[in-house]
Order: structure tokens, then C-alpha cells, then sequence
């Protein structure tokens, strides 16, 4: 009598018309897309956002709707029952919820034990079961939602192929919305935690009104869709860097993951990441100890200091927050310079933060598109610096020959590209060395020097100069500023002549991510060494205190 009654009950609920069955399977396609979109960012700051890890995603994802769909068509033809579809669903938009609130921490803490014992691949291990561990459940009940859902709909074999046809229809146009509105809007407008609490609610109020149609179970669905619409609208701290008590700034753009840090000296943006600095701003005007030191060397082998009042003009391909271009400005008086960033969200927090001169000239777009086909395509610089590159995130459009071609087709007669390279490796062959021999195919004189106390490592290059040469005659000329004097004499006996070889990346091969993997998988290991120390002889507190 009671399976009698539940079918009843079934029958005359919102299952009686087709479109809500409709509505379903959009909802569900459409929230499958958003967590992947969430999930990326959720990582990023951990991981970073290159392709390895993408790659990481979409195939977990996939992983978890096959074996939601083999799992949900058994379960259809067990159970044709939707009321433990709807189950499934509300459970699932129960574990999206909770993912803002619990995912870091089980990141860290998987991350802390494949520290104890991973020697090789890290990022690719910690990445993947992090992905697993936090995403592949959920994505199983989702799963199960489409034939689940064919189980329900087709009413004659007659029209199967009909019914199969639109709801793949709907699932298919749930999922391009729920790719374009996180990354578009809710990302950068609310952010990755509100995001999943968003379509977490979503898959709640469809439960819910199924359950308030049948009369069964409606309210523990009220009360869940209640307490994820609350914790969607209502601001709270869920900070990705949960043992960072002081942050300045932490949110989202469309490209990144950002964060402010600021102390007595200096105020720091890092992005994708929970350590390093992009970007800094010293409070009292001096050398910033970073790599933007020494690719003050350029405007120097340039002649900028020797041009007077003549037309000066600097581009940076990656401005950041623009500590460059204030070096610039700052140790070369009326001096053009001109920054393209392709993230407005950074560009703003130059203005507000890290007090960006109104006299630098921002252009909003990609670095390389800005050459050829921006306000940029058609000038000359004196020099050009390119500082695009982030960890394992290396665009690689903007490191293969017909890239740097582009950088030497827009200099001056005598004018000088640098680039900053920050996976320095000892090991030969690494992404650096790539670099290297593919900028050599196009600028006559190529050098480099290594940044000390960092992985970083800046290259001069340009055609029929001597670069050292160049440098060290302009090293005479700084009178005023003994620091900076100092510091070019440094850079000028410590470059290092670039020969060049056959290690090509080009616009149709230029393996960076797996090259750029190597040496982040080196840099780890050596930071790894460290915390396998601690973890053995303080345990996780060892490390939760080193974090502070």
C-alpha cells in the first residue's frame, strides 16, 4: 500500500508535466559546470591556474559523471522512484555548500600528508587527490540526475529519441550558462565561496518543490535550502589563506586569485598563489631588493640616461601593479611609459593600493595582442620588458620565436628587451634554457644574470649591441643614487653571455606547462625536504607556525 501510495503521490506532483523534469536536468547541467569553474579557482591559490591543472579537473570531473551516469542508469531501472533522485540532488547541493567552508582545509591537509612521503610530481598528486577528495562525490549524484531523468520522461519507445534529444538539449545549454555566468559574473562579482553556495541553492529550491509537490520530506528541504540561501547572501570571512590573520585585500577577478599584503615597509600583491610576491611597492623610495632591480639594467644598455630630453618610451608587457613602471619613472626623470595588464581588477588595485602614477600610460589587454593589434602595433620603445610569466602559468603565446620577433619588430634601432624568467633551474633543459636558445634565434646579443636570494633570472636581449658593455659605460654616469650605482655595477659583472642552441619553442610546439612543471616539481622538492623535517620534529602545529 505504500509503494502505491508514494506513485500516487508522484503522479499528481510537478512530475505530471514533463518541463519540470526539463528544468531539472538544465539546473543540474548547468550547476556540473559552475563547481568545475569554482573548482579551478578553489585550487589555484594552492596549485596554481596552468593547464596541468585544468587538465586535472576536467578529467576528475569527467571521471565522476561516467560513473554517475553508469551508476545512475542501474539505479533508474532498479529504482524508478524520483523521489530518491531528488535525494541525490539535495545531497549533492548539501556538499556543494559545504565545499567553500571545508575544501581548504582538506587541500591543506592532503597536501601536508603527500608531503611525507611524494618525491616527484607534487603538484600533479596533491592537485589530483584534492580534486577527488573534495569534487568526485557530489559530481556522482549529478551524475545520475540524466538517465534518471530518461527513465521518467520517455513514455513510448516511439518518441525515446525525441525526449533523449531535448533533455541532452537542456543539459547541454545548462552547461554553456553555467560556464560563462561564474566565470563572467559571479566569480568576480561575489566570489568562488558565494559561487558555490549560489548553485548549491539552486539544486535545493528544485528539491524543495518537488518534495512540497509529493508532500513527503519537504521539511528537511526547506530547512537546507534556508541555511544555504542565508550562508549565499550573508558575508563572512573564508579567506583561501586561513592562517594569514592580516591580509590588506583578498578577492577575485575574472583571471586570478588576488592578495594584499602590507607591513611598515612595503605593501605586496601576490596572485594564484599563497606565497610570493608579483608585485611590490616600497613606502620609502628605494630599491625594492627584487628582481625589478635589475631590469633597471635595460633602460641603461639602452641609453636612456644619456637621451636627455628626447622621446623615451617604455612598454612592460605584464605592469602588474606597476613596480616597474614606477622604477622607471622614479630613476628616469620624463621617461614615456606605457603598462598592458590583462586583469582591470589588478589595474584597480594599483590605483588604490600601490599608488600607480596617473602619468603611466594602462592599456587593458592581452600583451601579446597589444603589439599586433592595439594601441602599441605600430610603435617603437627603447625598451620593452616582458614580465608576463608566473610560476608554472606561463602564457605561451608569449614565449615562442614568432612572439620575441614581434617584441624586436617594436624596438627602437637601439633599443633592448628583458624578460623575467622566475623558474631558474640547475638542472639543463629546463623552461629557462628554452627561453634562452629561442630568443637567441632572434636577437644578435643575449645575456643573463641571476637574481640572488630567488628563483628569478633576468634577460637582456638586443641586435648589434654590447649589452655589458652598454651597461657598464652607463654605470659611470650615476652620480646621485649610490644604491642604484651599485646596483648596476653588480648586474654589469655578474651577466652572463647567452650562445644559444636548438631548444626552439615556436607558436605550434611550445611545451611550457610540462617544462615549467619540471622545475616547480624541482623547487618543491627542496621546500619539501624542510617540511618533512618539521613534520617530524614538530608535526602539523610545526608547520601551521611557520605559516603565521
Amino acid at each position: 500500500m505504500g509503494e502505491i501510495r508514494d506513485h500516487e503521490l508522484v503522479r499528481s506532483s510537478v512530475l505530471k508535466h514533463k518541463s519540470f523534469l526539463y528544468v531539472t536536468e538544465f539546473f543540474s547541467g548547468m550547476s556540473v559546470m559552475a563547481v568545475e569553474l569554482g573548482a579551478s579557482r578553489l585550487l589555484a591559490p594552492y596549485f596554481s591556474s596552468s593547464q596541468i591543472v585544468w587538465t586535472v579537473i576536467i578529467g576528475t570531473i569527467m571521471v565522476a559523471l561516467a560513473l554517475g551516469a553508469l551508476i545512475g542508469g542501474r539505479l533508474a531501472d532498479k529504482y524508478p522512484d524520483p523521489n530518491r533522485l531528488y535525494r541525490r540532488i539535495l545531497i549533492a547541493a548539501c556538499w556543494i555548500a559545504a565545499i567553500p567552508f571545508l575544501g581548504k582545509y582538506v587541500i591543506a591537509l592532503i597536501s601536508l600528508g603527500l608531503a611525507s612521503f611524494v618525491s616527484s610530481n607534487f603538484l600533479v598528486w596533491a592537485s589530483l587527490v584534492s580534486c577527488f577528495a573534495i569534487f568526485v562525490f557530489p559530481l556522482i549524484l549529478l551524475g545520475t540526475v540524466t538517465p534518471s531523468l530518461i527513465k521518467l520522461s520517455v513514455e513510448s519507445l516511439e518518441h525515446n529519441g525525441k525526449t533523449v534529444g531535448e533533455l541532452s538539449a537542456l543539459n547541454t545549454i545548462g552547461s554553456i550558462i553555467g560556464t560563462f555566468l561564474p566565470t563572467f559574473v559571479t566569480i568576480p562579482t561575489v566570489g568562488t565561496a558565494a559561487t558555490f553556495l549560489i548553485f548549491a541553492a539552486i539544486l535545493s529550491i528544485i528539491c524543495l518543490i518537488y518534495f512540497l509537490s509529493v508532500k513527503r520530506r519537504w521539511i528537511r528541504a526547506l530547512v537546507i535550502t534556508i541555511i544555504i540561501l542565508v550562508l549565499s547572501f550573508v558575508p563572512f570571512n573564508n579567506s583561501f589563506a586561513f592562517w594569514e590573520p592580516d591580509l590588506t585585500y583578498e578577492g577575485e577577478s575574472i583571471y586570478n586569485y588576488l592578495q594584499v599584503k602590507e607591513n611598515d615597509r612595503q605593501v605586496i600583491l601576490s596572485t594564484n598563489t599563497l606565497v610570493g610576491v608579483q608585485s611590490i611597492m616600497m613606502k620609502e623610495e628605494s630599491l625594492t631588493g627584487m628582481y625589478y632591480d635589475y631590469a633597471l639594467a635595460a633602460p641603461f644598455m639602452a641609453g636612456l640616461s644619456e637621451k636627455g630630453n628626447e622621446d623615451r618610451d617604455i612598454l612592460i608587457l605584464g605592469l602588474g601593479t606597476g613596480t616597474y613602471a614606477t622604477q622607471c619613472q622614479q630613476y628616469f626623470d620624463g621617461v614615456s611609459v606605457t603598462g598592458v595588464e590583462i586583469d582591470q581588477k589588478i589595474v584597480d588595485l594599483a590605483y588604490e593600493y600601490f599608488e600607480l602614477s596617473d602619468a603611466v600610460d594602462v592599456s587593458v589587454y592581452d600583451g601579446r595582442a597589444y603589439l599586433q593589434t592595439g594601441e602599441g602595433k605600430d610603435k617603437l620603445y627603447d625598451v620593452i620588458m616582458v614580465d608576463a610569466y608566473q610560476d608554472i602559468t606561463i602564457p605561451f603565446q608569449m614565449s615562442t620565436t614568432e612572439f620575441f620577433s614581434l617584441v624586436r619588430d617594436h624596438l627602437k634601432e637601439d633599443g633592448v628587451m628583458v624578460v623575467n624568467m622566475n623558474m631558474r633551474s640547475g638542472k639543463d633543459g629546463s623552461i629557462n634554457d628554452y627561453l634562452c636558445d629561442t630568443i637567441s634565434t632572434v636577437f644578435d646579443s643575449v645575456c643573463t644574470v641571476k637574481v640572488s636570494g630567488g628563483t628569478n633570472m633576468e634577460l637582456f636581449a638586443a641586435n648589434g649591441k654590447d649589452l655589458t658593455g652598454a651597461l657598464a659605460s652607463a654605470c659611470g654616469e650615476i652620480t646621485e643614487n649610490r644604491d642604484l650605482r651599485n646596483m648596476m655595477l653588480d648586474v654589469a659583472s655578474e651577466l652572463t653571455p647567452v650562445t644559444g642552441g636548438d631548444r626552439i619553442l615556436t607558436d605550434d610546439k611550445a611545451p611550457v606547462e610540462l617544462l615549467g612543471m619540471k622545475v616547480i616539481d624541482e623547487l618543491i622538492e627542496g621546500e619539501l625536504d624542510d617540511y618533512r623535517s618539521i613534520l617530524d620534529s614538530a608535526g602539523v602545529s610545526g608547520i601551521m607556525d611557520l605559516l603565521k
